[in-house]
């Protein structure tokens, strides 16, 4: 699991803009290197209402980013947990297993994306 915190990340202006009179900023979660090569597999909005969360599973060669838009979820992959916020983005790698519950009393909505391998790989839920 590796987490981008919001405020760790610091806007610089886009690749295409003048950088004396930049028209939009961005923060980078994630570069090339980072990610795998393969196939966006899905680009998902998804909400996780209060008190409820995800079956701890993986994926056989899905890499998946969560970029967390409003609400707290608590992320576990493995043995490692953490309280994710608005603006923060986690980066979860094939066969990690990963369960997330919201951590507050508000819906926590968050864009999922998924790149796969295109190995065949299947989506794989871990037992309790």
């Amino acid at each position: 699991m590796r987490i981008i915190r919001w405020d760790d990340r610091t806007f610089v202006p886009a690749g295409h803009e003048n950088p004396a009179d930049p028209g939009v900023w961005k923060k980078v979660l994630f570069q090339g290197a980072d990610l795998q090569a393969g196939n966006v597999q899905m680009i998902n909005w998804a909400k996780l209402p209060a008190g409820r969360g995800f079956a701890a599973h993986y994926h056989e060669d899905m890499q998946e980013v969560f970029v967390i838009l409003s609400g707290a979820a608590q992320m576990s992959v493995g043995m490692e947990s953490a309280v994710l916020q608005r603006g923060d983005a986690v980066l979860i790698d094939p066969r990690e297993v990963h369960e997330m519950r919201n951590a507050g009393e508000d819906d926590v909505q968050y864009i999922a994306l998924g790149i796969t391998a295109g190995r065949g790989g299947r989506t794989v839920v871990v037992g309790k």
